[in-house]
């Protein structure tokens, strides 16, 4: 299934990235090419995830948590963070940029697995030293400034602390207070209020604010119900802003139609619904909290994604799950995608039961390797019955 949807997203990207880069770059398929080797890299990643045990990687998770918070504070910066449209979220990395905010998603949800899935064994030193963790590095995503995906990552712990059964006193005062963060910041950013007043109504500045979500709702709209055709979308190369990330659903709907957008819900429906399977078939607590928030991140950011297109959510700068261009979403997302793969395949683990040897004829003899075997009474090998010597006393 995730190997179908990031075949679908490579396709859609294809199409709506060609107008953009051949007028750019004068290649058409740039954007593409580029994506394809973010996919490979992130396959080798998701590959070894999935041959690798479980608890090796959740050992490996708060070492490259830190690493990416520390690379998030290292965007604030001045001449270190790159700037694009008014935001500092990227870091150089030769002629790529990369994003630490995406790569640091499938980590804090494995370490807050840990963390919530061992709650009530941790004394409340080790608890709060971790929540002040988690809370600096929500914060500095918010700095940057970067509400969408904060409102993510923060989404994904409160439901993987609900989901190991905290208290729901303590789950309501972390909500009001991520609540009252995302209040502060939307008092003092302006273009954070601008973009809910023209999301409440995007026709009062159509020209300005309320752009990019009237665009998103004509291409939307132009679709019908099978869609323009595979490569076919106007809206993409006049009028429809970064098309092939914020808004590249749009351009799916306006090609696939309403027939593909429900095809690409139920779709969608189908993977959380298998997720939530292997996270009730897990066999460890820290198990079943790890394949529930990789759930969160891959097809609640995906709903999210396609309720601010459709213009039921602000508009925001959020990509789709192996659809949107992008190195470090991609690779995030395939490396939370192999994380719920492996649980898939631990908790299909057989358990395995050793034979008793205490009888002789299941003691392990050599095999042909050199390699023990048991082996079992056959008609062969099966020991004959010792006659007694002693008459029977109805025979005289």
């Amino acid at each position: 299934m995730t190997l179908l949807w990031l075949s679908v997203g490579m396709v859609v990207l294809f199409s709506a990235s060609y107008p953009v880069a051949e007028a750019d770059f004068n290649d058409g398929a740039r954007y593409f090419k580029a994506q394809l080797i973010w996919v490979i890299l992130g396959l080798l990643i998701s590959r070894w995830i999935t041959r690798h045990p479980l608890r090796q990687i959740m050992r490996l998770s708060g070492f490259f948590l830190l690493v990416c918070m520390l690379m998030v504070a290292a965007t604030h910066i001045p001449g270190v963070g790159i700037s694009v449209n008014g935001a500092t979220r990227w870091l150089p990395l030769g002629p790529f940029l990369i994003q630490p905010s995406e790569l640091m998603k499938p980590f804090l949800v494995m370490h807050s697995a840990q963390l919530f899935g061992k709650w009530h064994q941790l004394t409340n030193r080790t608890r709060l030293i971790w929540l002040g963790i988690f809370a600096g590095g929500l914060m500095l995503i918010l700095a940057q400034p970067n509400l969408s995906t904060t409102a993510v990552c923060g989404i994904a712990i409160w439901l993987i602390a609900m989901a190991a059964g905290i208290p729901y006193r303590q789950l309501l005062i972390t909500a009001s207070t991520g609540l009252l963060a995302a209040v502060i910041s939307v008092s003092i950013k302006s273009y954070q209020r601008d973009r809910i007043t023209s999301f409440l109504n995007p026709w009062a500045d159509p020209s300005e604010n309320g752009y990019q979500l009237i665009q998103s709702l004509l291409a939307i709209g132009s679709g019908g119900a099978g869609g323009t055709g595979y490569g076919l979308s106007a809206q993409k190369i006049y009028f429809l802003p970064i098309q092939y990330t914020d808004f590249i659903f749009s351009v799916f709907a306006e090609e696939f139609g309403f027939i593909g957008c429900i095809m690409l819900l139920l779709f969608l429906a189908v993977y959380s619904t298998v997720a939530l399977m292997v996270a009730i078939q897990a066999k460890k607590p820290v198990h079943r909290l790890v394949a529930t928030g990789c759930m969160v991140l891959l097809v609640g950011q995906s709903l999210i994604h396609i309720g601010v297109a459709a213009g039921t959510l602000p508009t925001t700068g959020l990509p789709l799950p192996l659809f949107s261009y992008g190195g470090s979403s991609m690779i995030a997302s395939l490396i939370t995608a192999g994380v719920l793969i492996r649980v898939a395949r631990e908790s299909r683990d057989a358990d395995v039961l050793s034979l008793p040897r205490s009888a002789p004829d299941l003691a392990p003899q050599a095999s042909a390797k050199g390699s023990p075997v048991a082996v079992l009474p056959t008609a062969k090998n099966r020991p004959r019955p010792v006659r007694s010597l002693r008459r029977r006393p109805d025979r005289q």
